[in-house]
């Protein structure tokens, strides 16, 4: 506790004396001692220290809190009157650097009362690494306060985690969607009405029933339902079945299916829908023979339910395989092993014994895949035809020619009471009933193989899904590398000379720009959501403390919605000091982290809920704290649901459209825009040569993690082929 009171103030007053405290309008120094420029320029990017030149009272929080915690720190003092110390002067530091952040605007004091502390006449512009740095280190200082005074079992890293995770989940995540839901309690003139809320919720297109009496359509909500509850369970079987046939099918290409499997996941936008129209559209192949051979009219069959349905199954079974994946590998085969002993079948086994273990990430699996649905809203737009559903109602009432804030913020707030719903209904599935596998034994055994039955369920349901994701992409890709996509099919290199062309060592091609822009940012994002997911999954599964439940909940708020209103929630919540991030790749960055967050953290809790917690108790009974037990023991074990994370965050990051459309500016430009426009401009050539180039490098990425991370080995037995089995039984 002393120890980590002592560095989080040191690194908050250093950074507070050293490091720009500003984010100026261009930009800030990124070298440690840049905060020492005013020195030549007092107009540049002003450290904290420099309120003695400047006049800038209102950051003396920024000195006086961490040097107060220093002193503390190195004080004779007994723990508790230290504890409380570091407590009061992290507490009091953030409180006082919160308030003089909202008080102060770009035009001088926020409010008029504030006229009684003095004239205003500068402004504040957002903060820069020092300004952000100083509240992230008081915050440590906090939680070492509160472990010393009895939280958190006195552990001070697990205290730092639980602060961190929820300030920024608070911060990036429940701060921006509250801003955007008020506006469900105002009225069309903006002023706060409560009641205008029931008279949105009241419309008939949202709950109407009428489809079941011959209607052309139901309710918004109702499809939203349906849509979401086959998605959840269709990608929850597929991604099992993948999983299985990967880990335990004995195939000879199961490294080829695994990553058949993750290739949806790494596509940029349009390119399912477009793939799927190619098959199953009025001129589709499948269209055309079936009128060709059976005299079958399909009509457009693909526009409604069963496009949208298939669409997302593409699009989401990836996230149930990366989260089943890692479940399935940690399972140590020891509780199998003994279901062998005592005589089982190996379909009793798998009945009785691997299912019921499987239940976390089944669980966790159908609900991101519901979650998914709900919020997904590319795919209802391009095949929904008259299946609406609220993410396309949200979409339209955001950027429709409606512009209804207040309709899309009631939308919103359905949607998350849904996800609510879906949360406590896993909550409730997993609960009461321990999934552990993996205890402290120092080898688990051998995985069996598939009984015979399951293994051809898992194939016949596999390989014809795998059979249409090749010749979906095949179609689809095919377009970068023909003249004119549907009229001209000559083969030509011109689309992919047009976006990516090198001429004299320079970068002249039309699409460099945004690929690099993309690489870099979803670089940056890819290991912050990882390590925050896991640091989240670790503290959710191993630590109780009050608001738990509420805080767990509250890192799905932004899965939950459209990326439509989580775009619009950022420039609402980000737009002005003390956190103005608009126009910078910083926002971009932010959205990445906390857009892609639940799905490492769903893995990691259902990767956590197979390690007995005994390791970590053993850890704390030889001495070691709680990052000694993080660091040590759990996180090795913890690779796969590692990987699942790296891979998702980055790859997400490279794809996304819908989050990032409203915070990309000329300058932060990202490569799905581009492909977007592209399509918008009909340049469907172009957007598909740039698609295919990221597709290649997202599988390039996705193999170097897996060559860093590694795969996580419970036992040490290698497995023994079958002939040599039974020779050493003859």
């Amino acid at each position: 506790m002393r120890a980590a009171g002592f560095w989080s103030s040191a690194v908050a007053l250093a950074a507070a004396l050293l490091l720009p405290w500003y984010l100026l309008q261009d930009g800030i120094a990124a070298t440690p001692l840049a905060g020492l420029a005013w020195l030549s320029d007092p107009d540049f990017a002003p450290a904290a220290g420099q309120v003695l030149t400047q006049g800038r009272w209102w950051l003396w929080p920024a000195l006086l809190a961490p040097a107060l915690g220093l002193v503390v720190a190195m004080a004779p003092i007994g723990r508790g009157m230290r504890a409380a110390l570091f407590l009061l002067a992290g507490g009091l530091g953030l409180l006082a650097l919160l308030a003089q952040g909202y008080a102060i605007g770009v035009q001088g004091w926020a409010a008029p009362w504030f006229e009684a502390l003095g004239p205003m006449d500068d402004r504040q512009f957002g903060v820069g690494w020092g300004g952000a740095l100083v509240p992230a280190a008081l915050a440590v200082l906090m939680a070492a306060g509160l472990a010393g005074r009895g939280a958190f079992r006195r552990d001070a890293f697990t205290a730092a985690v639980a602060v961190v995770v929820a300030a920024s989940i608070g911060l990036f995540t429940a701060l921006p969607l509250v801003l955007l839901l008020a506006d469900a309690f105002r009225d069309a003139s903006g002023g706060m009405a409560v009641v205008a809320v029931f008279g949105r919720l009241a419309d008939d297109r949202l709950w109407s029933l009428a489809c079941l009496g011959g209607a052309p359509r139901c309710g918004a909500v109702w499809n939203t339902l349906l849509l979401g509850s086959l998605v959840g369970a269709g990608t929850t079987a597929l991604g099992l079945a993948f999983a299985l046939l990967v880990t335990r099918g004995r195939l000879r290409w199961a490294r080829g299916l695994r990553w058949l499997t993750v290739l949806p996941i790494v596509t940029p936008p349009f390119i399912l829908g477009l793939g799927l129209i190619l098959i199953f559209g009025r001129s589709g192949l499948v269209s055309n023979a079936a009128s060709a051979w059976f005299g079958l009219e399909l009509g457009r069959w693909i526009y409604g339910l069963p496009g949208v349905l298939l669409a997302q199954l593409f699009a989401f079974t990836p996230i149930a395989f990366l989260v089943l994946i890692g479940v399935v590998e940690g399972l140590s085969p020891t509780l199998e092993e003994a279901s062998s002993t005592l005589r089982a079948t190996p379909r009793e086994t798998f009945r009785t014994v691997t299912l019921p273990l499987l239940r976390p990430g089944i669980a966790n699996a159908f609900l991101l895949g519901f979650v998914e649905s709900m919020a997904d809203f590319g795919n209802p737009v391009v095949l929904g035809g008259n299946f609406g559903v609220l993410a396309t109602e949200i979409f339209f009432a955001v950027v429709g020619a409606q512009a209804d804030a207040g309709r899309a913020a009631t939308l919103s707030l359905i949607l998350l009471f849904m996800a609510l719903g879906a949360f406590s209904l896993q909550r409730w599935l997993t609960a009461r009933k321990s999934y552990v596998s993996i205890g402290g034994k120092g080898d688990g055994g051998v995985a069996p193989p598939l009984p015979a039955g399951v293994r051809r369920t898992c194939l016949s349901v596999a390989l014809p899904w795998a059979g249409l994701t090749v010749v979906l992409y095949l179609l689809a890709l095919s377009g970068g590398f023909v003249e004119v996509w549907g009229r001209d099919h000559t083969p030509t290199l011109r689309h992919m000379v047009k976006a990516f062309d090198v001429q004299g060592g320079q970068l002249t091609g039309l699409a460099w720009n945004s690929v690099i822009t993309t690489v870099t940012l979803a670089a940056i994002a890819a290991p912050i959501t990882a390590a925050l997911g896991i640091a989240a999954a670790w503290l959710f599964s191993r630590t109780r403390f009050m608001g738990r439940g509420v805080l767990e909940f509250a890192t799905m708020l932004s899965f939950a919605v459209p990326g439509t209103v989580i775009g619009v929630a950022y420039l609402r919540a980000f737009n002005l000091p003390p956190l103005e991030l608009a126009g910078t790749g910083a926002i971009i960055v932010a959205c990445f982290v906390f857009r892609n967050l639940p799905v490492g953290l769903r893995s990691g809790m259902a990767a956590m809920a197979q390690i007995d917690p005994s390791l970590d108790e053993a850890s704390h009974t030889l001495g070691g704290g709680g990052v000694d037990a993080f660091g040590r023991v759990v996180l090795p074990l913890l690779r796969p649901a590692i990987v699942a994370g790296l891979v998702y965050a980055f790859v997400r990051a490279m794809t996304t459209i819908s989050a990032v459309i409203f915070l990309v500016t000329a300058d932060t430009e990202l490569a799905t825009v581009f492909i977007v426009n592209r399509v918008i401009n009909g340049d469907y050539g172009l957007a598909i040569a740039v698609a295919v180039v990221l597709i290649a490098l997202m599988v390039l990425m996705l193999g170097l993690a897996q060559l860093l991370v590694g795969r996580r080995r419970i036992g040490r037995r290698a497995a023994v082929p079958a002939v040599a089995a039974r020779g050493a039984v003859a």
